[in-house]
């Protein structure tokens, strides 16, 4: 005891024991976690960016935030015994580390969703026979100077609008479904078939070589082959070519992913004249591959004597939009226009009683005298080449109405075009972000009203007022094309989907196959009865039915 006689503290009193922390989240964890559920919940069902594919990488963003909120808790704030907590962080990123080695992302679909693979896999390219140069269209019996009635000679078909009017499917598959002529593997690329006489042309990627491809429709016996030395692969955009080859008296025109232009005699697929784009207009490989970060996917265009290609153009100089050279000789007729390019293909229309070229550019669309190249109007239309490109096509739909479309949030706009002193001078008649959300697809017209997959969904659009009349069933970012009053719609995982194109009568589907398996943004083809489709890894033909008595 103390001098005062009050009890001295012991020396073997108790201390206080150390809270212990919990080993379950705290209310803020919780808390935080409910906020990011309801932002993903608000992201993916209120279309706040406009585009599937932003939603998509916001989503992700979300989630890591909350995958970090969790990780700080577990590694510095938990109860759990610190050589537990660097144990559990350790294994974690070894297994993650170990499945990002394994698995690489091979290439991402129109969403942005990864598609993985097996890094010990060989891509399916490669696996696939190189025709010697040597053979190049010997024994071949191929005629492209013949044509039909049934031709579907270059991209999106004949006239350059998604269109086969001379043809009557039959609307019940039930009974008759369509029937498989062939189906077999294909170099990669994005590439369509075009098809004049029974033979059907496309652009392909196997192993170090970009080919351009004749076919025979009946059979899928390859006919001839022309290859140059090249490879383009990203991750962005996959695998090879994209652009789809024109066929034209007999003559092939085909452009590759790096500027490759070529004429091949249609009989036997070799040469008549080519021609590096890049080098022609100084363009350096690096620099092209930062701005046109898709690839060049334009397709040529003949128009008479004349086949015009987009050009672009070097950082700090001045871009050429489009060229034209004699499509015999290849000699450079004109250059037109002082724009970037984008991933769209120039078409031939006659607007305010003018035959022009249309040309949708990395940040414009733009009309060109045939004659010289000369820019008859411009009108402004946001985008850039490597980030949120243009690459839906400018498409005509009276005497003076120009409609566009595209992605990215931007939707669809109908053109005026009213003649000046000098050309025409442009007025928007209405736009809309939310309708005709065209990724990299294109539209059909039909009786004043609009059709296209809108950020994935088909989408029917009053073309005069922008109303969009209804907007149903998710195909994915594949494709579409108008065959009379019939839709035929191939998805972004190959199947073929029958639609009935009214405004009355929202996604009437009348029948539906699976064509081929993967990742598909290919174009179709029709000729006549028989339906081309193809992706990176297979092409296959069908045989469609049509109407009785036809």
């Amino acid at each position: 005891m103390s001098s005062d006689g009050s009890p001295q503290p012991s020396s073997s009193s108790p201390v206080p024991a150390r809270r212990r922390r919990p080993r379950t989240p705290p209310k803020w964890v919780w808390i935080v976690l409910l906020l990011i559920g309801v932002l993903v919940a608000i992201v993916r069902g209120a279309d706040v960016f406009g585009d599937h594919a932003f939603d998509n990488i916001a989503t992700v963003i979300l989630c890591f935030v909350g995958f970090v909120v969790l990780a700080v808790w577990f590694l510095f704030l938990s109860g759990y015994h610190w050589l537990s907590r660097v144990s559990a962080a350790i294994g974690f990123a070894a297994v993650v580390g170990l499945l990002y080695y394994l698995f690489p992302i091979e290439r991402v679909t129109g969403e942005l969703a990864p598609i993985f693979r097996f890094r010990y896999s060989a891509e399916p390219d490669r696996l696939l026979e190189v025709p010697p140069a040597i053979t190049e269209g010997k024994g071949a019996n191929v005629d492209l100077r013949t044509t039909t009635k049934d031709d579907f000679p270059g991209f999106l078909g004949r006239h350059r609008d998604e269109a086969v009017d001379g043809v009557k499917l039959a609307r019940n598959w039930s009974d008759r479904p369509p029937k498989l002529v062939w189906r077999q593997k294909i170099g990669a690329g994005w590439s369509a078939f075009s098809v004049v006489n029974g033979h059907a042309v496309t652009m392909e990627q196997r192993g170090e070589m970009e080919m351009t491809t004749c076919y025979n429709i009946e059979t899928g016996r390859l006919e001839w082959a022309h290859s140059t030395s090249g490879r383009y692969e990203r991750v962005e955009s996959g695998i090879g070519p994209r652009s789809t080859p024109t066929i034209d008296d007999g003559m092939v025109f085909s452009l590759g992913v790096r500027g490759h232009l070529a004429c091949l005699d249609g009989g036997s697929g070799k040469p008549i004249w080519e021609k590096d784009l890049l080098n022609e207009y100084g363009i350096p490989k690096e620099e092209e591959e930062a701005v046109v970060l898709w690839g060049r996917s334009a397709s040529p265009l003949v128009v008479g004597e004349k086949v015009i290609v987009p050009i672009g153009g070097p950082k700090g100089e001045r871009p050429v939009s489009l060229a034209a050279y004699d499509k015999r000789r290849g000699t450079l007729l004109w250059k037109g226009g002082q724009r970037q390019i984008s991933y769209c293909s120039p078409s031939l229309a006659t607007l305010g009683g003018v035959e022009q070229i249309l040309i949708v550019n990395e940040n414009t669309a733009s009309g060109h005298d045939v004659k010289t190249g000369k820019t008859l109007w411009e009108h402004e239309r946001p985008g850039h080449t490597n980030r949120n490109p243009n690459v839906a096509q400018a498409v005509p739909i009276s005497p003076n109405l120009v409609f566009l479309s595209n992605g990215y949030g931007l939707g669809g706009m109908l053109l005026r075009l009213d003649r000046a002193a000098e050309g025409f001078k442009t007025q928007v008649v209405w736009e809309n972000h939310r309708v005709m959300k065209t990724k990299f697809s294109n539209v059909a017209l039909l009786d004043g009203h609009v059709y296209g997959l809108s950020d994935g969904i088909l989408e029917c659009t009053e073309a005069d007022s922008g109303t969009s009349k209804w907007k149903q069933g998710r195909y994915g970012h594949g494709q579409i094309l108008r065959v009379g009053d019939l839709l035929l719609v191939l998805t972004e995982e190959g199947e073929v989907v029958l639609v009935e194109a009214t405004p009355e009568r929202p996604n009437h589907v009348l029948g539906r196959f699976q064509a081929i398996e993967g990742l598909t943004w290919n174009n179709l083809a029709l000729y006549g009865p028989y339906l081309l489709v193809r992706n990176a890894e297979e092409a296959a033909c069908y045989k469609l039915p049509l109407e009785e008595g036809r």
